[in-house]
Order: C-alpha cells, then structure tokens, then sequence
C-alpha cells in the first residue's frame, strides 16, 4: 500500500470521525441546528469546488447542466432530511446506526427499479441490518431523554421517518449517479461541486430557520483563543471544525476510493462508523443498553456480511500466492 492511500486511510479515519464529533457538541448546544450545519457545509464545499475544480468557471462541465439537476434535488433533500431529523429527538448512536444501514436501500432500489437478483447471504445480511436498526429505534423509543413521554415518541417517530426518507432517496440517488456515470464518465470532483453549489438558493426556503441558528449560535458561550487572545462563540468554532472535517471526510474518502481497492474501503468505512459510535457512546455518555449493542453487532456484522468480507480476502490471498509463485 502507497504512501497516498495510507494518509487517506488516516484522514478518513481522523477527518469523519472528527467530523461527528463537533456535529454532536453543535447539537448538544442547540438541537435545531441542522440546516445552518448543512447550509455551511454545502457553501465551503461549493467555494472549494468553485476555485479548485471549475477554476472559477472557466472550465466546461464535462456533464450538462440539465443531467445534474434531478441528482442535486434528491442530494439537498437527502442532506437537509439527514440533519434536520436531530431536531427530533433522534439520539447520535442512533442516527450513525440508521446511516450505517443504507445497504437495505440498496438493494431494495437495485431489486424495484433495475430488477437485481442477490445471493441468499447478501438476503440474509440484509436481514440482520434490519433487525438491528428496528432493535437500536425501539430501545431509543423506550428511552426517552425528556420528561413528556408520548411527545418523545412523537418527535422520535418523525425523526425516523425523515432518516427513513433519506435512506431510501439516497440509495435512488446512487442509482441515477450510475446512470449518468454510464452515460457521461466518472467526474467526481465535477460532481462534488455541482451538487453541492447548485442547491444553495434552495437553502432561502430554510432562511428563516438558519438565522434563528445562526443568531443562537453567535450568542453562545465566548471562548478566548490562545496566542491572539481574542473571544469568540463556542459554537462558532465547533462549526469551522465540523465544516472543515466535513471536507476532509469527503476529500478523503475520494482519493481512498481511487487508490484501494473495494475491500479496503469498505473495511475502512465501517471501522471508521463503528469507532465514532464508541466514541460518542463513551465520552458523550449516550443512553446505550445491552439491546442497543445486539442491535448494533447485527448492522456491523450485516454490512461485512454483504461485503463478502470473508471472500475477498480469500482471493486477493490467492492473488498474492500466484504472484510469488
């Protein structure tokens, strides 16, 4: 493994994690945050791409214009559902787990609309993913962090409803990335900019929403900064660090997908959720019962599962012992 792919390996582990981190300490500050997090994140990115990739629009989109808009509706949808669903009482573990299980999206929108047939281990995955996440939703139902019981439950049931939402929109959208990939080429960098900046008028529907945030988040507990000495809103500085890990996350995880191989990758994401669940477990002290982690072994262990974890380190073994001989 080269040198590129072990320092992606590091920031996808430091970056995405990192990235959960100060979107949990944003949270705990103020629930309703997540448009003004979702609209930060989109802006930077679109910035980024704007000076770097489209040269401030000098370069011509290898892709029309047209073929990006379907894809951009379904990804600030997707995003905004994400986020906004924290506002209902959906604990973090929670949420990383639900996101952890867009696998059964996958192949529910590969089986509807491509008409995809799976081997019966990858049903059966499939299967324990399920289970788990209807165990770790039902236990967080039974664990309410309020006092008002059935408006918990209430808030909870929209809160997934809206993780259900982008769930299955997002793995819809990965099917239309597919086709355009099909008919136009891979243009990742093209299309990390596009999808991210030509939703951005989209967020004046949520204007009044993000300066209400935006105003809490000004008004939070100043902090001094070391060295130069001056004060600055808490919340303000878990937001430049989210929105920062955020790009390094997505940066990362772009060039380890060009650089490894599918197994790597999919080995490193998943480590990568399943630390930043225990991490926020442990030093976020997160309600987690006994349940809570039968639930979570049955995802983790569906996604390996899917993944043919065991196989693919059979072959590339194989591969290695044909090269030396």
């Amino acid at each position: 493994m080269n040198m590129k792919a072990q320092m992606a390996i590091l920031m996808v582990l430091v970056g995405c994690m990192s990235n959960v981190i100060f979107l949990e300490l944003m949270i705990q500050e103020d629930p309703g945050a997540g448009n003004l997090i979702t609209f930060s994140q989109f802006l930077v990115i679109a910035l980024e791409g704007f000076i770097f990739t489209t040269k401030f629009l000098t370069v011509k989109p290898k892709v029309p214009y047209t073929a990006w808009i379907t894809l951009v509706i379904m990804f600030f949808l997707v995003s905004v559902s994400n986020n906004y669903a924290l506002n209902f009482n959906i604990p973090m573990p929670l949420h990383m787990i639900f996101r952890a299980g867009s696998l059964i999206a996958n192949m529910l929108m590969g089986i509807v609309m491509l008409g995809k047939r799976y081997t019966t281990t990858k049903y059966m995955s499939v299967l324990m993913i399920t289970a788990g996440i209807v165990i770790c939703t039902f236990m967080s139902a039974k664990t309410p962090q309020a006092p008002s019981e059935e408006g918990d439950m209430l808030w909870l049931a929209v809160g997934v409803f809206l993780l259900t939402f982008a769930l299955l929109l997002s793995a819809r959208m990965g099917i239309y990335q597919e086709v355009i990939y099909g008919k136009y080429g891979k243009h990742p960098k093209e299309a990390l900019f596009y999808s991210h900046a030509l939703p951005l008028p989209g967020f004046l529907f949520l204007y009044q929403d993000i300066s209400h945030h935006l105003s809490v988040l000004m008004s939070s507990t100043p902090v001094t900064i070391p060295v130069i000495e001056t004060q600055v809103p808490v919340m303000l500085l878990y937001l430049l660090a989210n929105v920062t890990t955020q790009y390094v996350c997505i940066s990362s995880v772009f060039v380890l997908t060009t650089e490894c191989a599918s197994l790597t990758v999919t080995l490193v994401v998943t480590l990568r959720k399943f630390l930043s669940l225990i991490f926020s477990i442990i030093y976020f002290k997160n309600p987690f019962t006994v349940y809570h982690w039968i639930g979570t072994s049955l995802v983790f262990g569906g996604t390996l599962m899917f993944s043919d974890i065991p196989s693919m380190i059979r072959s590339s073994k194989e591969v290695k012992e044909k090269k030396s001989e």
